[in-house]
């Protein structure tokens, strides 16, 4: 589980650092990372979702 919100946090990272490129500066390729962290990030919260219950019913 430790793993998991580890990698939620790169995620929301790169997804704050390339949204504020885009928005700032116009930078389009910042929008498509933005974008595809987004998605991974929906993966990643729906597997700590899974893991968080698993683990509460122990």
């Amino acid at each position: 589980m430790k793993n998991v919100v580890e990698q939620i946090n790169a995620q929301i990272a790169a997804f704050q650092e390339n949204a504020a490129l885009q928005v700032e500066k116009g930078n389009k390729a910042a929008g498509t990372r933005a974008r595809k962290a987004a998605l991974e990030l929906t993966k990643l919260l729906k597997e700590f979702r899974k893991v968080s219950v698993e683990e509460s019913k122990k």
